[in-house]
């Protein structure tokens, strides 16, 4: 399985949640004082936000900071969920089996 990097899985949702608002970077930025560029960078997994820019950043979105790391989380499991089956569960006799 690929290994699952947290500061992905919070870009992810962070990106998400920002287009689901609506708001632009440049906007969100602004509101959480954090440079454009920055942000960008912790959307795309490319930095990994302390708590206090995270918690800056939910605030700008309007959203709890709890509520972003649920869907972090499920993110995450599901992420950890999907399994790889090895080449011999695939052959035709254990298909039928």
């Amino acid at each position: 399985m690929a290994e699952v990097l947290m500061r992905d899985m919070v870009g992810q949702t962070l990106r998400e949640l920002r287009l689901e608002s609506g708001k632009t970077l440049r906007e969100v930025s602004g509101a959480a004082r954090v440079s454009l560029g920055y942000l960008s960078e912790v959307e795309r997994g490319q930095k990994e936000a302390s708590s206090e820019l995270l918690n800056a950043i939910c605030g700008a979105l309007d959203v709890d900071l709890s509520h972003m790391l649920l869907l972090t989380s499920e993110r995450v499991a599901a992420h950890e969920s999907v399994t790889t089956l090895p080449v011999r569960a695939l052959t035709p006799q254990r298909a039928v089996a």
